[in-house]
């Protein structure tokens, strides 16, 4: 028996959504839980993420209106996965979620709610065109967490206004269509923002949670409530596997060495190696660059690495949640694009000036494109938006905002967009042949202009449709680009994370080349092989299977499964 300096029943690697659900499960079945986080701040990407879950059969969406089938979501679910993902790992999935999601609106401050919002391929077996397996968290109050939320994450600079304004997504859509209120609403938001005194005098953070900070923050709550400690600056070194089954962890605590052993088991919940530019040369060469990921700085696969030396079997490494990225000057990660690309009076080209793809399409399905494009023709990175004069009045364009002259914006977002009188200016610009994308721009217009787009049908799917302007038609994806000036800012294929990880099983637990599970060993969200596989089903499936397999593995650890 190993010489422990603290013994725990439950230790949970990582801050995340996954990671803090399986503690605060297993602490509710009676474990002792730490949880332990590499970085000085708490929440990981989770945190600077929308929130959102994809949780099929909810009772929520039922009180919506809408009546699910688990059989057509678990069909949905296998026909886009890889085929080297188990049947079991996705019933497992399918067959959770629901419990899970009723689980914490139960026993957290979290309360989600259904939106209508398409699965990314609605049109095949099992999708739903209306929605309602995506769900959002509501706000909290976030002063219940005291010093606590000083340590919390911001939200992604693409997931609140200005970079530190929290918004929730019904604010988002008012604000970009101007609805009626929009102004009193965001001085109202801006008020309440600014006049948090004294916190305001020594913190930038807003202290109503929305979105990702809203999920994490409230169940950090409950953790609090139980008493369960966070470690903070306190990374995974290694695993200890003896007799074949891992019995602990060391982990570096205030600079040492610190012997955690474990009595039921250890959850792996680190994140990917987002940021591990050595670890993507050497598995993920499709997505090669670091720097434009959305995942947080500390996601380098540590505990992927740490499995592996520990027997752990790993699959579909070379995948990740692809995404079009804005990359701004001087940020540690990209900013990913997510309305823009369906909105009318933009387009997406190559350095050809080219248009290669359905703009409008799930930002999963463009990140895959671009970065093939990139990996066949080397014209894809970067790519650039094509906006006009409307456009840039109406609607944000990644950094740009609308209504806000451009010498407001900082001098980093003021260095990426470029701008031209005429299509042919703009051209010259930004180095493309001025015939070439001229000749692109009349071809789009004459086609716009009828709201079609017979290269590739941008507007048609219900989920492009989502994401355009609804007060536009007679499709809302598509307008002419006819009013000068012309702008161009550069966009990058990139990723919100890399999603190969540790093998597991339908209980989260950690198995070996052979399938033989190793006892005491748990991964979920990044940290293991999405149940996914390479396909990205609908917004919240990254979120959603890292919540309930830590529920899963919790209450599988517990006993509660039983």
């Amino acid at each position: 028996m190993s010489n422990w300096d603290k013994e725990v029943d439950i230790l949970v690697v990582g801050s995340g959504a996954g990671g803090l659900l399986a503690g605060l499960v297993g602490a509710h079945n009676r474990a002792e839980v730490l949880i332990v986080e590499k970085a000085e701040l708490w929440g990981g990407t989770s945190a600077t993420s929308g929130g959102g879950i994809w949780i099929p059969g909810s009772d929520v969406a039922k009180a919506a209106g809408f009546d699910d089938s688990l059989d057509d979501a678990f069909t949905y679910l296998r026909g886009l996965s890889a085929d080297n993902v188990p049947d079991a790992n996705i019933r497992a999935y399918v067959d959770n979620a629901a419990p899970m999601l009723r689980w914490v609106m139960a026993n957290t401050p979290v309360q989600y709610m259904a939106f209508p919002y398409p699965d990314y391929h609605a049109e095949n077996p099992g999708g739903s065109p209306t929605g309602y397996r995506t769900h959002l968290p509501m706000p909290i109050d976030g002063k219940v967490l005291g010093d606590e939320i000083r340590t919390l994450r911001f939200a992604s600079p693409a997931a609140s206004l200005f970079g530190y304004l929290n918004w929730h997504f019904s604010e988002t859509s008012e604000l970009l269509y101007r609805m009626k209120g929009w102004m009193k609403n965001l001085v109202v938001n801006m008020g309440r923002y600014w006049f948090d005194l004294p916190f305001r005098l020594t913190s930038r953070k807003d202290r109503r949670l929305t979105l990702g900070n809203a999920l994490v923050g409230g169940l950090r709550m409950s953790l609090d409530k139980i008493g369960v400690p966070l470690w903070l600056n306190a990374p995974l070194k290694e695993l200890v596997r003896e007799n074949g089954m891992v019995t602990g962890a060391i982990i570096e605590k205030d600079g040492k060495a610190t012997r955690i052993g474990v009595r039921k088991g250890v959850v792996l919940a680190a994140g990917g190696f987002d940021k591990n530019q050595a670890m993507r040369d050497g598995n993920a060469p499709l997505y090669p660059k670091a720097r434009y990921s959305g995942g947080v700085s500390s996601n380098t696969g540590d505990s992927i690495r740490a499995g592996e030396a520990v027997g752990a079997g790993t699959m579909n490494l070379q995948s990740a949640w692809a995404a079009p990225v804005f990359h701004v000057p001087g940020e540690d990660r990209g900013r990913l694009c997510t309305i823009e690309r369906a909105l009318p009076g933009c387009m997406m080209v190559n350095q050809k000036g080219e248009r290669y793809l359905n703009e409008a399409a799930s930002y999963h399905i463009v990140g895959q494109q671009m970065a093939r494009r990139q990996a066949e023709h080397g014209d894809a990175d970067p790519s650039w938006m094509i906006f006009d004069h409307e456009y840039r009045h109406k609607f944000p364009m990644g950094p740009l905002y609308p209504l806000m002259p451009t010498m407001m914006h900082s001098k980093a977002v003021r260095s990426i967009l470029k701008q031209g009188r005429s299509i042919a200016e703009l051209a010259e610009r930004i180095g493309i042949d001025p015939a070439a994308l001229s000749a692109t721009v009349a071809r789009f217009n004459t086609h716009a202009a009828k709201g079609e787009d017979p290269e590739f049908h941008r507007g048609v799917a219900a989920y492009d449709k989502m994401y355009g302007d609804f007060r536009h038609g007679p499709n809302p994806c598509l307008r002419p680009l006819d009013k000068g000036p012309f702008y161009a800012m550069p966009i990058y294929p990139g990723d919100i994370g890399t999603n190969g990880g540790l093998l597991t099983d339908a209980n989260g637990q950690v198995v070996d080349d052979a399938g033989a599970p190793i006892p005491g060993l748990y991964a979920v969200g990044n940290n293991a092989a999405s149940a996914m596989g390479e396909s990205y089903p609908g917004a919240g499936v990254t979120i959603g299977p890292a919540m309930t397999f830590g529920y899963v593995a919790a209450r599988h650890m517990t006993g509660g499964n039983a």
